[in-house]
């Protein structure tokens, strides 16, 4: 974020009145960002660029339900930008689509070509603590959770590719979420 950029939770309340020029603020400032967590799940650029153009609808359209007391801007945004991902992936998976993201075009170029040193040593500080405390639950309950949020799978999905009971798949992905959850906050 520019130093002299107003906070992102003041775009979005300005956006939520219909300023455009804090919403391409908030464009500028979250769409590398949002597009690399796009392109990560979809694993295809062009339908990442098709879901980004999605979520800054859905942002310019929600703007005005952002609670700050429920999260940050950008945690908002980001679960609109997954979950949009996350569906897309879950009809191209009906459609009978996959693709491996290092077989996408242009898939290395989504990242920032200027990281910010802060952001990049944060975002790998909170990805070692994620590794970490994932690494702590038993393999059954992890598989459940990293298909579930990475892969986009349902809990019917993983009941039948794990041949587990659609219960115990609910179960473990609840208490994972929880040990994940004290894990990372203790």
């Amino acid at each position: 974020m520019k130093a002299d950029a107003p906070p992102l939770a003041d775009l979005l309340e300005a956006a939520a009145g219909g300023d455009e020029a804090a919403f391409k603020e908030i464009y500028g400032l979250s769409s590398a960002k949002l597009f690399g967590i796009v392109l990560r799940i979809v694993r295809r650029r062009a339908a990442a660029e098709e879901i980004l153009q999605e979520v800054y609808l859905k942002i310019w359209d929600n703007a005005a339900t952002y609670r700050p007391d429920k999260g940050s801007p950008m945690t908002w945004m980001i679960a609109i930008a997954r979950n949009r991902a996350l569906d897309w992936q879950r009809r191209d998976r009906v459609r009978g689509g996959d693709l491996p993201i290092d077989e996408a075009p242009g898939w290395e170029t989504w990242a920032d070509p200027e990281p910010d040193p802060l952001d990049w040593a944060m975002a790998r500080q909170d990805a070692q603590a994620l590794h970490d405390c994932l690494e702590r639950l038993e393999e059954e309950p992890r598989t459940c959770l990293v298909l579930a949020y990475c892969e986009g799978y349902t809990h019917e999905e993983l009941s039948e590719r794990l041949a587990r009971p659609l219960g115990t798949v609910k179960s473990w992905i609840r208490r994972g979420q929880a040990r994940l959850k004290d894990c990372l906050m203790g």
